[in-house]
C-alpha cells in the first residue's frame, strides 16, 4: 500500500511541474508570437517540450540532441531581450534546422512517454508484489485460525469420544473382557510353544555325557581349552572435587592408598565399620601400603574424614539405579560379551560353561561372624599369582599386556582351569566349571550313589558304634559316641581350627564347655543341651534325649576337664572317617549327613503326600519335608528385611478374598432365590454362574492362605541349601513326575541346569 501511495505522489509532481514549466513557456511563446507570428509559437513550444524531456530524463543522445539541449538552456535562462535576438537568429534558420527539431521533439516525447511507462509499470509491479504478500500473509492468518479451530473440534471430538466411551464400557465390558482374555490366552500359549521349542533346542544342544560310558576315575578330561580369567579393572582415581581431609586437613592420597580408603568408605555406614577388631585389622594393613609421607601424616583411624568419600560413592550407586533402559542394555550387552569370551571353556569337544571366570577384586575382608581377620585387605590378584591348566594340545591362554603366568601345567587329573593363593588364610582358590557342567554333575551322581549305598551296611555300622559305647579302650569309646552323633544329629565332622579362624566347631572339635548334661528335663530324661557356633558362624542350639550308655559316656569325657578341654580329646577328623571307610569305602562323616537328610526328605514325602491333594498343597507338603531336613542340619537364616511387609501384602490380599467371598455368597443368595420366585432357563445359569464363582474364589482363598502357612514356616529356615547339596535330585524328580506337579514349581532355572541328569534319567518309582 506504501508504495503505491508513493507511486500517485511521484505521477502527480510530475504533472505539476509539467503545468508550471507548459504556462512559462506558454508566457514566452505570447512574447515570441508579437514579433515572430504563429509559427514562431508552435517552434518555440516543440523546442520547451524537448527541453523538458531532456532535463527530466537526464538521458545524452549523441551530440545533436546536445546542441538541442543548449538551445533549451539558452532560451530558458536569457532574458527577453537576448531570446529576441536568440530566436530572430532561429527564424533566418533553413528549413531543415527546424524539420530536425521536429523530429527531435518528437522523438523526446516518445521516450517521454515510454518512460512514463515504464515508471508506472515499475509501480504496478511494486503494488503487485505488496499486494500478494498482503494476500500470504492472510492466507498464513488464515491458516493459522483453520488450525487452530481444527485443533479446538479434534479436542471437543475427543472428549466426546472418550465420554461416549465412558457410556458405553459399562455395556462393552464383558465382551471387551472376553476379548482381552482370550487374546491374552492366545499370547500366553504362543509364549509357552516358544518355550517348548526352545527348551527342545537347548535339550538337543545339551551334551547328554550320562548316557556316554563313564571315564577312569583318574583321568578328568582328555581335551581342554579356555581363555583364562577376566581380571578385575585397574582403580580408577577419585575426581578432584571428591577431598579426604585428616584431622580437619585436606589431604591428597596416592593412587594406591586412595584406593583402599574408597573400600573403607563404601562400608561406612556398614555395621562392620563400627566393629573395633574390623577397624584395627583395616588401619594396620592400609598404613603399610601408605608412602613413607602419608605414613608419618596418618597415625590415627578416628582423625580420618571418609565422608566425602563415602557420599561420592551413595550418589553414584543412585545414578545406576536412576539408569535408563538404554544404559542398563549397554551394561547388559557388555556383561554378555565377557561372558561369552571368557564365561565358556572346551571339555572333550563339548562347550562347557565356567562357573567364577571373574576374578575377585580388591576389597577387606568380612568374614562370618567374630572372624578374628575381618576387615583385612584383600590384595589385587594379578597375572603373576595365576597358574593355568589346559591341555597340553589346545592354546594357551593370553596373559593381559605387560604380564605373565605364574606357571602353565596339563594335568587332567584335576577339575579346576586357573589357580591362586589368597592372602587372607593363604589358601589356594581355583576357577572351576559351572554346577551344569559334567564334571560337577558326575561328582554329585556319585555322592548321592555313595549316600544309597550307605542303605545296605548302616545297620552294621551302628550295631559297631554301639558296641564301642562300653569299649575298655576311650578312643573307641569317644569314637562310638561321636559316630551316633553324626548319625543321630547329622552333625558336620569337625576340623582342627587355627587362632586365626572363627571359632566355629563340629562333632569332632566340640568343647566341654558346648554341652550341658539333664538327667531330667521337659519330662525327658538324659537330655544333652547342645549351643555352639556351627558352620559360618551359625549357632546351634539344641535339647536332645540320648541313649542311657551314651549319657554315661558324656558325664565320664567331662570328667577331670575345663570348659575350653576338647570333649572328644583322644579322635580327630582323620581318624574318624579312617574308621568310617573300614565299614564301608567311600565312607566319610559327610556321607552320612547326605544319607540322613535324603532318607528324611524321602520319608516325609510319601507320609506327607496324597493323590486327592491340589498341586498347591502338594507344593507346601513338599517344603514341609524339605524343612524338616533343614532343621535336622541346622541350616538356619536370618528373618528376610522384606519379610513383615511382605507378610502385610498377602494379609491384606487375603482379607480382600474373603471380602470378595461374601459379597460372591450374597449374590448366590439373591440368584437362588429370584430363581425358586420365577424358575427359568436364564435364572439357571446366573445360579449355576454364581457357584462357580465362589468355589474360584474359595480356591484363590485357599490357596493364599497355603502361601501365608509356607512364608511363616520357612521364615527362619534356608530351604536351598539343603536342596542343592544334600538332598538326592532323583527323590524330587520322581515325586514331581508321580503326583503330577511341574519340576518348575520345586527347582528355579539354577537347580534345574544343575539336575539335567537326574531330571532326564529318573522315572517315577525311584526311591532313596
Amino acid at each position: 500500500m506504501k508504495l503505491e501511495k508513493e507511486g500517485h505522489e511521484k505521477s502527480s509532481k510530475k504533472h505539476e511541474r509539467s503545468e508550471k514549466k507548459s504556462k512559462h513557456s506558454s508566457k514566452d511563446r505570447g512574447k515570441d508570437s508579437e514579433v515572430n507570428g504563429k509559427h514562431k509559437h508552435s517552434s518555440k513550444k516543440k523546442q520547451s517540450d524537448s527541453g523538458e524531456c531532456q532535463q527530466e530524463s537526464g538521458v545524452s543522445s549523441g551530440g545533436k540532441n546536445e546542441a538541442g539541449d543548449a538551445d533549451m538552456d539558452v532560451d530558458a535562462t536569457a532574458d527577453p531581450d537576448e531570446r529576441t535576438q536568440h530566436d530572430g537568429h532561429k527564424k533566418s534558420s533553413p528549413p531543415e534546422n527546424n524539420n530536425k527539431q521536429k523530429i527531435r521533439s518528437k522523438s523526446c516525447k516518445e521516450r517521454l512517454n515510454h518512460k512514463e511507462k515504464k515508471d508506472l509499470n515499475h509501480v504496478e509491479e511494486n503494488l503487485k508484489k505488496e499486494r500478494n504478500k498482503d494476500s500470504d500473509q492472510q492466507e498464513m492468518d488464515g491458516e493459522e485460525k483453520t488450525k487452530k479451530k481444527k485443533r479446538v473440534k479434534d479436542e471437543e471430538q475427543e472428549q466426546n469420544l472418550k465420554k461416549r466411551k465412558k457410556q458405553s464400557s459399562e455395556h462393552d465390558k464383558p465382551e471387551k473382557n472376553k476379548k482381552m482374555k482370550k487374546e491374552g490366552d492366545e499370547e500366553v500359549k504362543k509364549k509357552e510353544r516358544v518355550k517348548k521349542e526352545d527348551k527342545k533346542d537347548e535339550d538337543s544342544d545339551k551334551w547328554k555325557w550320562w548316557e556316554e560310558s563313564k571315564s577312569s576315575d583318574s583321568q578328568k578330561w582328555s581335551r581342554l581349552e579356555h581363555k583364562g580369567p577376566y581380571f578385575a579393572p585397574e582403580y580408577d582415581p577419585l575426581p578432584d572435587n571428591v577431598p579426604f581431609y585428616y584431622d580437619g586437613q585436606l589431604l591428597k592420597l596416592s593412587p594406591a592408598t586412595e584406593e583402599i580408603a574408597t573400600f573403607y568408605a563404601k562400608m561406612l555406614d556398614h555395621e562392620y565399620t563400627s566393629k573395633e577388631m574390623f577397624q584395627n585389622n583395616f588401619f594396620t594393613d592400609w598404613r603399610e601400603e601408605m608412602t613413607n609421607e602419608e605414613r608419618k601424616l596418618i597415625k590415627t583411624l578416628s582423625k580420618c574424614d571418609f565422608s566425602h568419600m563415602h557420599k561420592y560413592f551413595v550418589e553414584k550407586s543412585e545414578e545406576r539405579k536412576n539408569m535408563t533402559k538404554e544404559e542398563k542394555q549397554v551394561l547388559k550387552e557388555e556383561s554378555s560379551r565377557l561372558v561369552e569370551e571368557y564365561g565358556f571353556c572346551v571339555l572333550d569337544g563339548h562347550r562347557e560353561k565356567i562357573g567364577n571366570f571373574k576374578l575377585e577384586p580388591p576389597g577387606l575382608f568380612r568374614g562370618r561372624g567374630e572372624h578374628p581377620k575381618m576387615g583385612k585387605l584383600k590384595k589385587r590378584i594379578q597375572p603373576e599369582h595365576v597358574t593355568i591348566n589346559c591341555s597340553q594340545d589346545s592354546k594357551i591362554p593370553e596373559a593381559p599386556a605387560g604380564h605373565r603366568w605364574k606357571r602353565v601345567q596339563h594335568d587332567n587329573t584335576v577339575t579346576w582351569l586357573a589357580s591362586w593363593l589368597e592372602n587372607i588364610h593363604g589358601r589356594p582358590k581355583y576357577i572351576m566349571l559351572n554346577p551344569s557342567s559334567k564334571l560337577k554333575g558326575e561328582k554329585d551322581w556319585q555322592k548321592y550313589e555313595t549316600a544309597r549305598q550307605l542303605k545296605v551296611c548302616v545297620n552294621a555300622i551302628r550295631k559297631q558304634y554301639k558296641r564301642d559305647w562300653t569299649s575298655r579302650e576311650m578312643k573307641s569309646r569317644q569314637r562310638g559316641v561321636a559316630i551316633y552323633f553324626i548319625d543321630k544329629l547329622a552333625l558336620r565332622a569337625g576340623n582342627e581350627k587355627d587362632d586365626e579362624s572363627a571359632d566355629t566347631v563340629g562333632c569332632c572339635s566340640l568343647r566341654v564347655e558346648h554341652i550341658s548334661l539333664h538327667r531330667h528335663l521337659d519330662g525327658q530324661e538324659h537330655v544333652v543341651e547342645f549351643d555352639f557356633l556351627g558352620k559360618d558362624s551359625i549357632r546351634y542350639y539344641n535339647k536332645v534325649p540320648v541313649e542311657k550308655q551314651v549319657f554315661k559316656n558324656l558325664k565320664l569325657f567331662i570328667k577331670h576337664k575345663d570348659p575350653e578341654d576338647d570333649l572328644f580329646d583322644r579322635i580327630t577328623t582323620v581318624n574318624l572317617n579312617k574308621a568310617l571307610n573300614e565299614c564301608m569305602p567311600g565312607l566319610t562323616a559327610k556321607v552320612f549327613r547326605t544319607f540322613n537328610a535324603s532318607t528324611t526328605l524321602q520319608d516325609q514325602l510319601n507320609k506327607l503326600t496324597t493323590e486327592d491333594m491340589s498341586v498347591e498343597e502338594k507344593i507346601l507338603s513338599y517344603n514341609r519335608a524339605n524343612r524338616a531336613v533343614a532343621i535336622l542340619c541346622n541350616h538356619q537364616r536370618a528373618a528376610p528385611k522384606t519379610f513383615e511387609k511382605s507378610m502385610q501384602l498377602l494379609q491384606e490380599k487375603i482379607q480382600k478374598k474373603k471380602e470378595q467371598i461374601e459379597e460372591a455368597k450374597k449374590e448366590l443368595k439373591e440368584a437362588k432365590k429370584a430363581h425358586k420366585d420365577a424358575p427359568s432357563d436364564k435364572s439357571k445359569k446366573l445360579v449355576e454362574k454364581k457357584e462357580k464363582l465362589v468355589q474360584r474364589l474359595c480356591e484363590q482363598l485357599k490357596k493364599l492362605q497355603l502361601q501365608e502357612t509356607d512364608r511363616e514356616e520357612n521364615k527362619v529356615i534356608a530351604l536351598g541349601t539343603s536342596k542343592l547339596n544334600y538332598l538326592d535330585p532323583r527323590i524330587t524328580v520322581a515325586w514331581c513326575k508321580k503326583h503330577n506337579v511341574p519340576i518348575e514349581k520345586i527347582y528355579n532355572k539354577t537347580q534345574r541346569d544343575k539336575f539335567t541328569w537326574a531330571i532326564h534319567m529318573t522315572d517315577e518309582n525311584f526311591q532313596f
